[in-house]
């Protein structure tokens, strides 16, 4: 392994609220994966002991270092927001297809299919083209 370039150290407030963060076990597996990575980093285990006891990547360490160094522990700990597109409907117009969802169906049908409401946010203008999946609730 190449020397370390990034070494992460903690004051005593970050390792007790990052061993406090373990200890309730209420947070995300990512998460207390990366505050493992950081307790243990802090205390000058090599980066492949930590691979070995975490079962994780030489990246996963060294992005956690490079975070916590760079941006603070609470950083380091967090996923970055994940690029996507926009969604095509506002909130509001989301709430007006569950509401179209609730009312009695077109003349011909029994009930709202996903396409009958994806044609329906068409229709109104919400939208150029929406497709039936994107209305599929998650």
């Amino acid at each position: 392994m190449p020397a370390i370039k990034y070494r992460a150290t903690l004051t005593d407030d970050e390792v007790g609220m990052l061993e406090s963060l373990l200890r309730k076990g209420k947070s995300g597996a990512r998460k207390q994966t990366r505050a493992r990575i950081l307790l243990e980093a802090a205390t000058g285990i090599k980066d492949s002991a930590i691979m070995e006891a975490l079962a994780i990547s030489a990246a996963m360490i060294y992005n956690a270092r490079q975070r916590c160094v760079g941006e603070g522990v609470e950083a380091a700990l967090h996923d970055r927001p994940r690029p996507g597109k926009a969604p095509k409907l506002t909130e509001k117009q989301c709430a007006h297809v569950i509401a179209t969802a609730c009312t009695p169906a077109p003349t011909g049908h029994d009930h709202w299919t996903l396409r009958l409401l994806a044609d329906q946010v068409v229709q109104l203008g919400d939208a150029g083209s929406f497709s039936y999946e994107t209305v599929r609730p998650p």
